[in-house]
C-alpha cells in the first residue's frame, strides 16, 4: 500500500545545495518511496555510452537499426553502476519488469536488450546504469534541508525533452528560473 505522502512516481529536482555533489543539476525519477527507503534514477546525467555500444558490449547483433540506438545512456545514480535499469513505455512482458503508473515500467533483464537489438522494444525508453538510494526518512530530511524540489511525473519531461535541458525544464514547470534559486530553505 502506498504511503499518503509517498514521492513514488515523482521527479526530484536538485537544488543549489547539491552543486558540489554527484547530484549537481540532476533530475531524478523516483521508482520507489516506502517504509524501506527510496530508490530513484537520474535521467539527465549522460554516461558517455550509447544504447548501441551497450548492445555491442552484450554481444547482441543489431537486426534493425533505429534512432534509439544512438540514444545516450544515463548515469542513473552512484550506487551499483554495473547494473542497468530501463524506464520505458509501454509496459511489456519482459522477465524482470516492474509495472509503474501511467503505462510506465522499469525493466532490468537482458531479454529487454535482446528485444531492443531485434527492433521489438518500446519507442520510448531511458537506459540508466546505477541508481540513487535513500534510507528510510533520509529523502524527506534532504527535502526539508532544501536539497530537492519535487514535481509529479511528466511523460514528456522523461522521454521528449533533450537530456541537457531536463533540469531547467523541470524547474520551469514550477515557474522557477535557475537564476532565482537560493541555497536557503524557505521554512523555520
Amino acid at each position: 500500500m502506498e504511503q499518503l505522502n509517498s514521492l513514488e512516481h515523482h521527479f526530484l529536482i536538485a537544488m543549489p545545495n547539491l552543486a558540489d555533489s554527484w547530484f549537481d543539476k540532476t533530475l531524478v525519477y523516483i521508482v520507489e518511496d516506502n517504509e524501506h527507503g527510496s530508490m530513484g534514477l537520474v535521467v539527465n546525467l549522460e554516461h558517455g555510452l550509447t544504447v548501441e555500444q551497450l548492445l555491442e558490449h552484450f554481444e547482441l547483433t543489431i537486426e534493425h537499426p533505429s534512432p534509439l540506438l544512438e540514444q545516450n545512456i544515463m548515469m542513473g545514480g552512484p550506487i551499483d553502476m554495473e547494473h542497468g535499469f530501463i524506464l520505458h513505455e509501454p509496459q511489456g512482458h519482459w522477465q524482470k519488469s516492474l509495472p509503474l503508473r501511467d503505462r510506465l515500467a522499469m525493466t532490468v533483464s537482458e531479454d529487454f536488450l535482446k528485444s531492443l537489438a531485434s527492433g521489438d522494444a518500446p519507442e520510448k525508453l531511458v537506459v540508466c546504469l546505477g541508481f540513487a538510494g535513500w534510507e528510510t526518512g533520509q529523502l524527506n530530511e534532504e527535502i526539508q534541508a532544501n536539497n530537492w524540489l519535487t514535481i509529479p511525473y511528466n511523460e514528456a519531461l522523461l522521454f521528449d525533452v533533450p537530456t541537457k535541458k531536463k533540469w531547467q525544464v523541470a524547474l520551469n514547470t514550477l515557474g522557477i528560473s535557475p537564476e532565482s534559486l537560493s541555497m536557503d530553505a524557505g521554512h523555520d
